[in-house]
């Protein structure tokens, strides 16, 4: 009997994943590292390693929606209802809340498999209040007063939310031409930036580090929409299957951590089951053990001070709650919401980079008035 679509996606989730953590933990890939580093030190070479990834990822990600193997307008990125305050404030609380704790989701997951139970309580506090944003108090605040303020795009006749679509519309052209224009302009741009500098040029372990990443979100997409799109034997319905949205994903870290923490405590409910976002979880955390472990860098890490613990637990609060009210992180959006060319996701993305840059000016001008007070250092 051959393997069902479930089980064909939590496998792919987890061993994507697996490779992801590998590749993040052996670049030290990190959104936010890659902000501080040019805000303090004017360095490019993380960001350019992001926007490599990026790169392979829209080109991937357009290959698979080109040849047929997935419907894009069916992800929750491109859907075309526009919630765009919630995006922006849900960015910027996200990019606060990764700097104040010293790294995002995914940098967290990564430093939790390399020993650090610093990592592991950030991500605990941060699953809860992904989770009070999904469904519980949190969610009342953002279904009342961010959720309403959107833009109806199919209402002015949008087919999805996509850049390439508003491309369409403002110049007229067949949606045929304006997607392959886009994908080509986006992708051109995030390479010829990523190459501009010939040390990144030159470094190897970061540009094929970079390649596997987008190479991974890009087959995510693949695994839920192909691999994992099927007819359902109980309802006989064409369904998604184990998808926490119920339709196709790939990458993100916030929602799947809120549903990992669901699982856990909940693990008698017959209803609940793994899924992609939490088999990618896992395969994160999974991926950057072997690493640590393979390079004798695996250590035990856990907090230098009550004043880091009090840090590192607003952090990961502020990153649960902006994560779900963005619908994506930096990976969520800004890697395979990206690589679909939805607008919501640059939006998010917009709202990280401000939350994050303008956070990081704070903290050092904080340090410069007094050391005490300063951010713990960056990754």
């Amino acid at each position: 009997m051959g393997a069902t679509p479930a089980l064909l996606v939590v496998t792919g989730g987890f061993l994507l994943a697996f490779v992801f953590g590998l590749a993040a933990a052996r670049t030290n890939f990190c959104t936010m590292g890659a902000l501080s580093d040019i805000v303090n030190m004017g360095s490019w070479t993380r960001m350019r390693t992001w926007m490599l990834a990026a790169a392979v990822a829209v080109l991937g990600t357009a290959l698979l929606s080109f040849l047929g193997y997935v419907d894009l307008a069916k992800s929750v990125q491109q859907r075309p209802m526009l919630p765009w305050l919630s995006l922006l404030v849900g960015g910027v609380l996200f990019g606060v809340g990764m700097t104040i704790a010293g790294g995002c989701a995914n940098r967290n997951l990564v430093r939790l498999g390399g020993g650090s139970v610093r990592s592991l309580v950030v991500l605990v506090f941060l699953a809860i209040a992904s989770y009070m944003t999904l469904k519980g108090l949190f969610a009342q605040w953002r279904a009342s007063w961010l959720d309403p303020v959107r833009i109806d795009l199919a209402a002015l006749g949008w087919s999805d939310g996509s850049l390439a679509t508003a491309v369409a519309r403002a110049t007229g052209l067949a949606p045929g031409l304006a997607v392959p224009l886009t994908v080509a302009a986006v992708a051109a741009g995030l390479f010829a930036f990523a190459f501009k500098d010939q040390r990144f040029r030159g470094n190897s372990r970061q540009v094929a580090g970079a390649v596997v990443m987008g190479a991974v979100v890009a087959a995510g997409w693949y695994v839920t929409g192909f691999l994992g799109f099927g007819e359902n034997p109980e309802t006989l319905e064409t369904v998604y299957f184990a998808t926490n949205s119920r339709t196709l994903e790939s990458l993100s870290f916030v929602g799947p951590l809120a549903y990992s923490l669901e699982l856990l405590l909940l693990w008698t409910d017959k209803s609940l089951h793994l899924s992609f976002g939490i088999a990618a979880v896992l395969g994160t955390i999974a991926g950057s053990a072997v690493h640590a472990l393979a390079t004798g860098t695996f250590r035990w890490e856990g907090f230098a001070s009550l004043a880091d613990l009090r840090q590192q637990l607003v952090g990961g609060v502020l990153m649960g709650a902006g994560g779900v009210t963005a619908a994506g992180c930096t990976i969520g959006q800004g890697l395979s919401g990206v690589s679909t060319l939805a607008i919501g996701s640059f939006i998010a993305v917009a709202g990280i980079v401000v939350g994050g840059v303008a956070t990081l000016k704070v903290l050092a001008w904080r340090e410069e008035r007094s050391p005490e007070l300063g951010a713990t250092a960056a990754t």
